[in-house]
């Protein structure tokens, strides 16, 4: 006998379940277990595939950081230009439902790598530059906010830009943070890819950077409070974040400090220690995020405690490629996908965004570098400084986020300072090696900088 040719409702069946892979297959169109799974791992390809090749891009034609790629691969993937050219592509790959997914991997990326900078935290040079960096923290964040109370009033005569009914008072606390923001995972993965991570300069930018940003976060848990939140969220904020810093910097020091020596014994971190180490991780972040401030800050707190030595080295070793490879550009997608470039859409849209770029550089670079000199450092060494206080990156995009979904700025604004925000991250890379990396290569005060194309 002769096969029987295949039914033709097995074949349509068999295609309508190919291109129906990417749907939702529950009840009217919702999304499964499984269909969660099937969206992560192919989002994860193309972020990480996205990630290495813009990133090699910048590095080789731009002469910028991985980080600044994979900070623009994030956009790429978003609305902005994905989403922009093949919009029904862009749907189905990162559909919304998806996004609580992406938003927890980015978040443990982030809060990883902040974990691991923590760890090479030099508190030596804090100690010989804690005037300095007090005085570039303290005037990063005075001059924002400065300008926010000039420019403040001018805005809110535009409409759109803040959220209707809001008080000139919540609108330039809210513009003073944005301006006095300073981009803490991304000026860490500068230092780190320039060769600055055991240097005064960069030990004094973080430590500054770091201040400045867990003030901005303050300063937002205060206007959320008087958007419904009430007065407790900044209380918890403020009180709970202390508390916590001065917990892990004191008690928690001493209770770590067993794991440095029994890896110090062994010659390497067992998996008993690194587990330890991934609970107090864990730990740490969660009570941070808890209060209200962010978890990459219990990271980084956690980490500047960590034993040192060969406990850093196994650490390093066994975190940081899964988390700098795959965990952290979740951090720069999710971010990515929430941004829309195309909302500066008219002349007079345009030459506010140029004001706010040229008041947030004047802001932020001016009053650093200002700050740095009159605290004693050199010129050089000054205007290094201030190129990388000035750089924000996409904590200023999770903070404007925040902002919009809370109805304190309209679409306009955010797309304005998502402008600045890129613009003040790419100019901050080259803008530093004019002003400080160059000569200090050539004079031997740096090493070179590594070529990260193929470890980064």
């Amino acid at each position: 006998m002769s096969a029987q040719p295949a039914s033709p409702d097995i074949w349509a069946h068999t295609i309508e379940v190919i291109t129906t892979t990417l749907s939702g297959h529950g009840p009217n169109g919702a999304f499964t277990p499984t269909d969660f799974s099937v969206h992560f791992f192919l989002q994860l390809c193309l972020i990480i595939f996205t990630c290495r090749v813009v990133g090699w891009l910048g590095q080789r034609f731009l002469g910028q950081p991985q980080v600044v790629g994979e900070m623009i691969a994030g956009v790429v993937l978003g609305p902005s230009l994905l989403g922009f050219l093949l919009p029904e592509l862009q749907g189905t790959i990162f559909p919304k439902e998806t996004k609580n997914v992406l938003y927890v991997g980015a978040q443990l990326g982030v809060g990883l790598y902040m974990f691991l900078v923590g760890t090479s935290f030099r508190a030596d040079h804090f100690a010989k530059k804690g005037k300095s960096a007090m005085a570039v923290s303290l005037s990063g964040i005075t001059v924002p906010f400065l300008m926010a109370i000039l420019i403040t009033p001018w805005l809110m005569t535009v409409p759109g830009l803040f959220a209707e009914g809001i008080s000139q008072f919540n609108a330039t606390l809210f513009l003073g943070a944005c301006i006095a923001l300073t981009a803490f995972p991304m000026l860490a993965r500068i230092i780190n890819e320039r060769g600055l991570a055991n240097s005064s300069l960069g030990t004094l930018s973080l430590t500054a950077g770091a201040f400045d940003d867990a003030v901005s976060w303050c300063v937002l848990a205060v206007v959320l409070a008087t958007f419904g939140g009430g007065p407790g969220v900044a209380v918890v904020a403020i009180v709970g974040g202390v508390a916590w810093t001065i917990f892990v910097v004191t008690i928690g020091k001493r209770l770590l400090a067993p794991l440095g020596r029994m890896v110090e014994r062994d010659g390497e971190m067992s998996y008993s220690v690194l587990a330890i180490t991934l609970m107090a991780f864990f730990i740490s972040a969660f009570v941070m995020d808890a209060v209200g401030i962010h978890a990459i800050f219990g990271g980084f707190i956690l980490g500047v405690v960590m034993p040192r030595g060969k406990f850093a080295e196994e650490m390093k070793k066994k975190v940081e490629p899964l988390a700098v490879i795959m965990l952290l550009p979740m951090f720069f997608t999710y971010s990515g996908l929430n941004t829309r470039l195309d909302m500066v859409n008219s002349v007079q849209l345009l030459v506010i965004a140029l004001a706010i770029l040229a008041v947030s550089v004047l802001a932020k670079f001016g009053a650093c570098y200002a700050a740095a000199r009159l605290s004693g450092e050199d010129n050089r060494t000054a205007l290094g400084i201030g190129a990388l206080m000035n750089s924000r990156g996409l904590m200023e995009l999770i903070i404007i986020n925040i902002g919009l979904q809370k109805g304190i700025i309209g679409p306009a604004l955010f797309s304005m300072l998502v402008l600045m925000a890129i613009v003040t991250t790419v100019m901050a890379s080259p803008l530093f090696e004019a002003v400080y990396g160059k000569k200090a290569r050539e004079s031997g005060e740096l090493d070179a900088v590594p070529d990260n194309s193929a470890s980064s």
